[in-house]
């Protein structure tokens, strides 16, 4: 599986402490940017870069975003079909997302989650199945047919 992770400004540093946790874990990792700390980046650029390659992916693919308070991120990430993105900020709320929601995009706040807390965040994420639950599908098939409107 392909992991995509982009930050901006705000995300840059952890970014870097993430992207080895998750080759470790055996995951294939394409940096979609930002590619060096550039203070006046704008989030919706990795947001959209990341969330464009998981939707045309969804099946094979996850995403990782990071900045600030990672609401712009998450918003963005959104708009795209078949992606679901969560903001997380610990690893039970990890879990939750992909249990439960198949979250296929995981946006942290770097402002709000040390780097301890975000490599156990990411371990979570990514070792967590979807549960396939038929009120968790169920729930899920409601969203696509949102999303067709």
């Amino acid at each position: 599986m392909i992991v995509y992770i982009g930050a901006d400004h705000n995300g840059f540093e952890l970014k870097q402490a993430l992207i080895p946790l998750v080759r470790e874990r055996g995951y294939e990792v394409v940096d979609v940017g930002n590619e060096r700390l550039e203070k006046d980046d704008d989030y919706p650029v990795f947001a959209k870069g990341v969330a464009e390659k998981v939707s045309a992916q969804y099946e094979g693919a996850r995403g990782i975003l990071i900045c600030g308070s990672g609401i712009g991120m998450d918003v963005v990430a959104n708009k795209f079909p078949r992606v679901r993105s969560a903001l997380i900020h610990s690893s039970d709320q990890a879990f939750d997302s992909r249990h439960e929601d198949d979250a296929n995009v995981l946006v942290i706040p770097a402002r709000y989650v040390d780097a301890e807390a975000a490599k156990l965040i990411v371990a979570t994420w990514l070792t967590t199945p979807f549960s396939g639950e038929e009120r968790h599908a169920r729930r899920l098939q409601e969203v696509y047919k949102l999303e067709e409107q």
